[in-house]
């Protein structure tokens, strides 16, 4: 996160996740997934999906993370076309943020990489920022009632063998995007105004990794499951534009 923060606080909540108090009211989460059990969904994390097709990819925690010994991963996935996959943080409620994230492409024939979601108010209504290393570009949407649409787009060329960091930071209506650093989109939108939780994304076949997921802001409410039994350790592109307001890839 930003280096002008003055962290003064740690409090460590869960495995995989270690929460940051910082200065100006805000705080900060940090999942790095190496002290969760490789095999299982991660503590508080919801696998879900939009558009499914009754066959939810698997997600787990695998070895081989960014710059630690784990990450978490979809280790296997025969959805296809406008099925997306979900793997939404339970515990989180944020209006105003800053998202940091490594990502690995793994595999996937009709669609590759992906990224962070946020402002989650369920699975069919969210922001989502994903990377495509099939169609070389990144690219920012909004899913509303499960339809998906384009907001803005931007080409990059990358390796698909090494990790790479997306960070969105979205105050208000106006949302930024980099790539490995680089300012990538800048755009105003306000289809959702409310805190919502975070989470992470991939589409259709495709199986990536995520690690290092870094949250920063103020939380807002109690936007938490009421059920807390259920936080155990589970088992579990463009794509092509048709028109302008269609559900891109």
């Amino acid at each position: 996160m930003n280096g002008h923060r003055i962290k003064f606080g740690l409090v460590i909540l869960a495995a995989g996740v270690v929460a940051v108090l910082a200065d100006e009211g805000k705080s900060e989460k940090e999942w790095g997934f190496e002290k969760c059990k490789e095999g299982s969904v991660p503590k508080g994390w919801q696998v879900a999906e939009t558009g499914g097709q009754g066959k939810p990819a698997t997600w787990a925690v695998v070895a081989g993370g960014s710059d630690s010994a784990q990450a978490v991963a979809i280790t296997t996935n025969a959805n296809y076309g406008h099925t997306f996959s979900l793997l939404i943080a339970k515990e989180t409620s944020y209006k105003d943020l800053e998202i940091e994230v490594m990502v690995k492409a793994i595999a996937g024939k009709e669609d590759q990489g992906g990224g962070p979601i946020w402002r989650v108010k369920d699975a069919d209504n969210y922001y989502i920022c994903r990377w495509n290393p099939l169609e070389n570009n990144i690219r920012l949407y909004y899913v509303k009632d499960g339809h998906r649409k384009q907001l803005a787009s931007a080409e990059i060329k990358t390796d698909t063998s090494v990790w790479h960091e997306i960070e969105v930071e979205h105050e208000g209506n106006k949302i930024e995007v980099k790539f490995d650093g680089k300012e990538v989109i800048k755009f105003e939108d306000s289809t959702f105004t409310e805190a919502g939780k975070v989470g992470l994304w991939a589409k259709a076949d495709g199986r990536t990794m995520f690690d290092d997921f870094e949250v920063s802001g103020e939380e807002e409410g109690e936007n938490h499951d009421e059920d807390h039994d259920e936080d155990h350790d589970e088992d579990e592109g463009e794509d092509h534009d048709d028109n302008e307001n269609s559900d891109d890839d």
